[in-house]
């Protein structure tokens, strides 16, 4: 496997290339404003990614490589056969070009036809309906009817789904979701373009994971922001989830989404749906019964869940609870706060895995990526390159961020932006990193800023004696932060601090004034 060089054939950078889950061909006339605008929110709001043409098609207008690319990039594809679909010769461009696709697909691409006014056999050109339509044709577009006819035929052949067999539009719209959810490929996590440095990270991962074990594991991969836990997550989730089939289900972003319980019934309900179908899911309604119905599920089923950017273990009992799962399952979790790892509920293993700091070659190979689109910049940007990685402290959010805004600006502005990332981060990298300091009590952001603006690689048992006389009990919040992943207490009694939490720190400090900051006041220039 390489993950170090855009581009690889791998399976990691092959799932990066699949862009959508599902591409809908059908006639805007017929179906844009009803059926497909039904069909098409139903999938978003079960997570599926889809591509539907936006455009109204004027007749005669050239097919754009635009559809070409996104018919290429997706891995389902349902055309909804309305009345006038063959007279649309863009429709049938469609259609042969998606049959070319899966001919082409060994087996992993599909189509899922829909007859919304039509019969099968009007569209394998049994009858006037679409016979009328290809007579016009014919005449017009003599070299390319005969694929038109051809993937007619062949999507025609195919099992599909009538709105005259499953009655209401509504009932048509959950049976397909809830097939489409049941497809593994559907489930395929959009990766960054550029992954960097992955190979060692994702081997250790997996040895961790231990797919061939019969036990249960709880795997918590821990970090402070930004640092890529998502990202290999992604990875790993779209290389495992296949061996499971429907039943894995990735969950985005569980910090935002536990805050309410309204919030835990939606994130149960897209757990249940993954692993068991919509209609299933659609049953819970209220927290306690989501769980409930979880536990129900995972005692049967041999799983891959992964939970995303999980605050605390609350989050963890509100989907998995205290059941035991089948043998073979893997909870798979990304975290900042690596007191996860001491979740008494779980009955199975639990293994850490610390998301370790990016190398200085590996951190300017990705900024070069993103700035350049090639791993080697042009000679006269080679000194400043190098800078600006050091100001990010090899943070991959920072370098990812940073790398698109000088993305194709002239050596000047590369200069500019160096002197102002030396004390300020780009904001996106801030906001990231704010979420944790926002996340903590008021003493530890008293010791955060002092560690920040002072005592950063400095001992610290002068200002544990410091804190202690302003009664912040430091050791209970050095523990806390460093459970969050924001310091590191080292070998040799120093703080240690990410260069880029350092300067999150001051630039908080820079905007409040001492009246804000409570019991003590800093005097720090940015």
């Amino acid at each position: 496997m390489e993950y170090s060089e855009p581009g690889s054939s791998s399976d990691a950078a092959q799932a990066s290339r699949s862009e959508y889950g599902v591409f809908l061909s059908f006639r805007g006339p017929d179906t844009r404003n009803g059926f497909t605008d039904f069909l098409y929110h139903g999938l978003l709001d079960a997570g599926v990614r889809v591509f539907r043409d936006e455009e109204e098609r004027r007749v005669g207008e050239v097919f754009d490589d635009g559809l070409l690319r996104a018919i290429d990039k997706s891995l389902l594809y349902i055309p909804i056969f309305s009345q006038n679909y063959a007279s649309s010769t863009l429709c049938l461009h469609e259609l042969a070009h998606i049959v070319e696709n899966v001919s082409k697909s060994e087996g992993k691409k599909r189509i899922l036809p829909i007859f919304y006014d039509v019969e099968p056999h009007d569209v394998r050109l049994r009858t006037s309906l679409y016979g009328d339509a290809f007579r016009y044709h014919e005449e017009r577009f003599p070299d390319q009817v005969e694929a038109w006819r051809k993937a007619l035929n062949a999507v025609g052949n195919l099992n599909g789904w009538s709105c005259k067999s499953h009655g209401s539009q509504a009932t048509l719209v959950k049976l397909v979701v809830d097939t489409v959810l049941r497809e593994p490929e559907t489930k395929q996590k959009k990766l960054p373009r550029h992954l960097v440095g992955l190979d060692d990270r994702i081997e250790d991962l997996m040895e961790l994971i231990g797919f061939d074990h019969p036990d249960v594991r709880l795997i918590v991969i821990y970090g402070m922001g930004g640092i890529g836990k998502t990202t290999i997550a992604k990875v790993v989730f779209n290389q495992l989830s296949f061996s499971y089939g429907k039943c894995c289900s990735f969950l985005e972003d569980v910090r935002e989404s536990s805050s309410t319980k309204e919030h835990i019934v939606q994130i149960a309900k897209k757990l249940l749906s993954d692993i068991v179908g919509f209609g299933f899911a659609e049953k819970v309604e209220n927290s306690e019964q989501g769980v409930r119905r979880i536990g129900e599920t995972l005692r049967t089923k041999r799983v891959l869940v992964v939970p995303d950017d999980v605050a605390e273990k609350q989050h963890i009992e509100n989907l998995i609870g205290d059941y035991s799962l089948h043998p073979g399952s893997r909870i798979i979790i990304t975290t900042r706060d690596k007191t996860i790892l001491q979740y008494e509920g779980f009955n199975g293993v639990i293994l850490g895995y610390e998301m370790p700091k990016m190398d200085d070659a590996l951190a300017l190979l990705l900024l070069r990526w993103h700035a350049f689109d090639r791993d080697f910049p042009p000679n006269d940007y080679k000194k400043l390159s190098s800078e600006i990685v050091s100001t990010t402290g090899q943070l991959p959010l920072a370098i990812e961020a940073t790398g698109s805004v000088i993305r194709g600006k002239d050596k000047a502005y590369w200069e500019k932006k160096l002197v102002r990332l030396m004390n300020v981060p780009e904001k996106e990298t801030l906001n990231k990193l704010l979420i944790s300091y926002d996340g903590l009590d008021e003493n530890e952001k008293q010791i955060f800023l002092d560690i920040a603006c002072f005592f950063f690689n400095e001992k610290k048992i002068d200002a544990i004696y410091m804190w202690d006389s302003c009664r912040l009990d430091p050791i209970i919040a050095i523990k806390g932060l460093t459970e969050k992943c924001l310091i590191k207490e080292l070998d040799n009694g120093k703080f240690w601090m990410h260069e880029q939490l350092i300067a999150l720190g001051r630039q908080i400090v820079h905007r409040e004034s001492p009246r804000d900051l409570g019991k003590q006041s800093r005097l720090w220039i940015a």
